[in-house]
């Protein structure tokens, strides 16, 4: 499942880098994921819908229900 995760981060990284930002993952534990912010994503007043609204629901429609990602 790490591998999939994994995967899928680097495909939505583009969206990311493209508003001049970025995500790193600090690690995956199961299926919580953390993940770091960083540049223009960093500072934004909407990186908890980023990852709430957007890079955990996908990951929950496309790889598992259960998965819970935390910005760290």
């Amino acid at each position: 499942m790490e591998t999939k995760i994994r995967e899928k981060l680097e495909e939505l990284r583009v969206c990311l880098q493209n508003d001049g930002g970025d995500l790193e993952v600090a690690s995956i534990e199961g299926k919580n994921v953390f993940l770091r912010l960083k540049g223009a994503c960093g500072c934004c007043p909407h990186a908890t819908m980023t990852i709430k609204d957007g890079i955990e629901r996908i990951l929950r429609e496309e790889i598992d229900p259960e998965i819970v990602v935390e910005r760290v």
